[in-house]
């Protein structure tokens, strides 16, 4: 039986999107007997962004939600989600987890609808089996990855197909796609503006063209009215009428009377709305440095920003960057190539440019981008592969040929998602924690952790938080920092001045210039002082402290021991100038060999048995306390301490129970993360232990 177009197409869609959530089921085969990635027998999820959508569905879904805490209540992913959650018969750990495979396959939709619109179907085919699982897109809509990314890159390649059917076809209803995909696009991922701008300026650019060469230009003017309209910054719902009320204008007889009417009636639309002030936004965001004047007065305070620590914000190699787009670097080379040829044979697919052009911002902006370029560049060595093809006469030995060459770029993104093993964000014993404090901390109550791990608290404990995934800002960041790498007492005085100016500040006036300040710069000025340095120092002394209005709990877990340099980085430089402290010394060593006389502990750091002395790059330094932690047979842990040189600024702990050695310095071992955590000598007066656990423990702070 021979299919027609149509029924062709709708079988290479199907095959495509099976192939495409089948790859992503290899994780769930590899890790499906591992218990401690599952809870209440569900796979978790494996990126803390998830749980921030999650919180925000699971609050939608019983009606319980409260002011300040910060339930995206109102974001997409977590409306779509609730939605979804109430029309299939799965659990909702189930739909989080599956989501993202589910949804982010319908990419191969619109990639071979544009293969099919420029008259090779199965360059489309071949496209999206490429596209599904390149290592990129894989890596960002993997089982488990449940974020808004499983349809960030399906709207614009969705939006690509739309435009190349405008440009090709002239066809009215396209106009309306277009603009609809804009509208659903940006309610999705607001971050879109960049992408939809980029877009708009390549029509625009070619509506000038064919003014120039003296070309009928009504269509291309209709389509750059309507995506003004699209991307103004209107509430959505009026951005949906002006559409709808344009689209039908445009449909009338003599419509051409008011089309300039309508493009200047769009661009004031457009620049009256906000025009681009999201741009200047989304840029203000990779700045490497914040300093914040404070309103009404002379005070400056420079804070680190978050974005100096994410891998995702710094240059990457080449060969990465060849591998997320296209698998490996050969197959990236010929696939420019193939793009290329596709241009110059279609020129229509130059609409792709602005995400290739966003993807290759990832060479100097960070790997995050590279998964916009996948789908067209999948389109690239698609066609590049069907051509060469085409070379040949023999149609079956054609078919083999293709195929091979389909099979050999498919190979090395196959091999990425066997070895992409990645965990869940924690573990169930860390859940279990979590899940044991919700029953005990009330939903007004604060836990404080890193903002790494801000989400995920706030999804399995239902409490507070004070900083998270999306609210990590240096000024933010500050006070946690300072909390968790300081002694006890002005430790455990941030904590409490902390979660009260917060919420403080959310019941604020929004013209009280207080709102408009940091915490840090309201408590120094409400304490009198100019300099943040006083401030600080005085939070040694007897200071009164704000009255408590809920409890406030520490969230102390082991895999913070991982990033604790990267914590101090927050709080260990001076706010009034900008500059950093001398960084205190830390070292875990998980790997090391032991001799008669040392303990090699790797990097040149060697512990000297007889001397009681530590090797530091050929150099020798006093160890000031040698301690060995350990669980007794009820789980309680036992401490052995041996002071060797009371003058040394060296400290070496030995984790029986984790196998590791920590190398710290004074400063560093008396931080309220070590001596909470690692020692659990805390003070009385200051906190009581909630839960103790090896892999995470929760104090409650008494003041």
């Amino acid at each position: 039986m021979t299919l027609n177009k149509n029924q062709l197409t709708i079988l290479f869609i199907l095959i495509a999107f099976t192939f495409s959530f089948a790859v992503r089921l290899i994780w769930v085969d590899e890790f499906k007997d591992v218990e401690q990635f599952k809870f209440n027998s569900e796979f978790m999820i494996n990126t803390n962004d998830g749980y921030y959508y999650a919180e925000g569905a699971r609050d939608i879904l019983s009606g319980t939600t409260q002011a300040n805490d910060l339930s995206p209540v109102s974001s997409a992913g977590s409306i779509f989600t609730a939605f979804i959650a109430k029309i299939v018969p799965f659990s909702f750990e189930t739909i989080i987890f599956y989501m993202p495979a589910f949804f982010a396959s319908l990419l191969v939709i619109p990639i071979i609808l544009i293969g099919r619109n420029i008259e090779k179907l199965e360059v489309g085919f071949i496209a999206a089996l490429i596209g599904s699982i390149a290592w990129s897109y894989y890596n960002r809509t993997m089982v488990g990855y449940y974020d808004t990314d499983f349809l960030n890159i399906v709207f614009p390649t969705f939006l690509l197909w739309s435009l190349v059917l405008a440009e090709q076809t002239r066809e009215d209803k396209y106009l309306l796609f277009t603009a609809l995909d804009i509208i659903a696009y940006r309610w999705w991922y607001p971050q879109s503006y960049s992408l939809e701008f980029a877009f708009f300026g390549l029509i625009l650019a070619y509506t000038i063209y064919q003014y120039i060469k003296k070309q009928d230009t009504s269509y291309s003017l209709q389509l750059v009215t309507i995506m003004l309209l699209a991307m103004s910054q209107l509430d959505i719902t009026l951005r949906v009428l002006f559409v709808f009320g344009f689209f039908i204008i445009f449909r009338q007889e003599n419509f051409h009377k008011y089309l300039l009417l309508a493009l200047f009636s769009a661009f004031g639309l457009f620049f009256i709305s906000g025009g681009f002030d999201p741009i200047w936004g989304q840029l203000k965001g990779y700045v490497f440095k914040d300093a914040i004047l404070v309103s009404g007065t002379d005070l400056k305070l420079n804070f680190f920003s978050v974005m100096q620590t994410v891998r995702e914000a710094g240059q990457i190699p080449f060969e990465t960057f060849a591998n997320r787009i296209s698998g490996h670097p050969i197959t990236f080379i010929l696939s420019v190539i193939g793009y290329i040829w596709l241009s110059i044979k279609h020129p229509v697919v130059l609409l792709g440019l602005p995400m290739i052009g966003l993807g290759f911002l990832a060479y100097s902006g960070g790997l995050r981008f590279t998964v916009y370029a996948v789908p067209v560049l999948a389109l690239g060595i698609a066609f590049l592969i069907v051509e060469i093809g085409n070379f040949i006469k023999n149609n079956s030995l054609k078919y083999i040929f293709v195929a091979t060459l389909t099979i050999f770029v498919l190979i090395p993104n196959i091999q990425h998602v066997v070895n992409y093993k990645v965990p869940t964000v924690f573990t169930k014993d860390e859940v279990l924690v979590l899940d044991k404090l919700k029953s005990i901390a009330d939903r007004e109550d604060y836990v404080v952790g890193w903002w790494d791990y801000g989400y995920p608290i706030r999804y399995y404990a239902d409490v507070k938080t004070l900083s998270d995934g999306g609210k990590h800002s240096g000024s933010v960041n500050f006070p946690v920092s300072f909390a968790l790498t300081n002694h006890q007492l002005p430790a455990a005085k941030m904590l409490r001045l902390d979660v009260e100016y917060t919420e403080a500040a959310y019941k604020m006036q929004s013209n009280n210039p207080k709102r408009n300040r940091t915490n840090i710069a309201n408590m120094t000025l409400d304490y009198g002082l100019k300099d943040t340095n006083h401030f600080l120092a005085a939070l040694q002394l007897d200071i009164k402290l704000p009255a408590k209005t809920r409890d406030i709990y520490l969230y102390l877990p082991n895999r913070l021991m991982s990033i604790y340099p990267t914590v101090t980085l927050f709080s260990n430089l001076d706010l009034m100038s900008g500059k950093k402290g001398t960084q205190p010394f830390f070292y875990k060593s998980t790997v090391f060999k032991e001799s008669a006389t040392s303990i090699d502990l790797g990097n040149t750091i060697k512990l000297n048995k007889q001397t009681g002395k530590i090797e530091i790059v050929g150099k020798e330094y006093p160890i000031k306390n040698f301690v060995k932690t350990f669980y007794d047979t009820k789980g309680v842990l036992q401490k052995q301490l041996q002071t060797l040189n009371p003058s040394g600024n060296l400290n070496v702990i030995f984790m029986q129970n984790y196998n590791q050695f920590l190398v710290v310095d004074n400063k560093v071992y008396n931080s309220l993360y070590v001596q909470l955590f690692v020692l659990e000598n805390y003070d009385k007066n200051l906190f009581e232990p909630t839960i103790l656990s090896p892999l995470a423990k929760v104090y409650r702070l008494k003041i």
